[in-house]
């Protein structure tokens, strides 16, 4: 019987195809199945033999283990060399965009809580 061994909804496809490729390296048998013309179904990669799910599981494990691994450091390294960008940049970059982001939210916030206010006079 078919068991899922790896959920790809969120997935970045660089990670689904390592992923896709570690299975296929090993030799464990492996199906895959989308979400569908909706995108509401189960979009993942399943092996045919459930007795091998322990071992694509561990496989998974490990894989992800160094993936995470590699992603913090490179992380870290980016924003020691200065590519990360800070708030900060985000905001002298690009002023406009972000004051209509804030103008926005105090907009959207204004209209949820006036109807609370006038209840007990305070309404603006």
């Amino acid at each position: 019987m078919s068991a899922l061994v790896f959920r790809l909804r969120n997935v970045p496809q660089e990670e689904a195809d390592e992923v896709r490729e570690l299975l296929s390296e090993h030799a464990i048998d492996w199906y895959e199945t989308t979400a569908g013309n909706w995108g509401i179904a189960m979009p993942g990669l399943w092996v045919n033999d459930e007795s091998e799910l322990p071992r694509a599981r561990e496989l998974i494990n490990t894989y992800q283990r160094e993936r995470s691994e590699t992603q913090r450091r490179n992380h870290e390294l980016g924003k020691l060399r200065g590519d990360e960008i800070t708030l900060m940049q985000r905001i002298t970059e690009q002023p406009l965009k972000v004051a209509g982001i804030v103008l926005f939210c105090l907009f959207i916030l204004y209209i949820s809580i006036n109807p609370f206010l006038r209840l007990i006079g305070y309404g603006l």
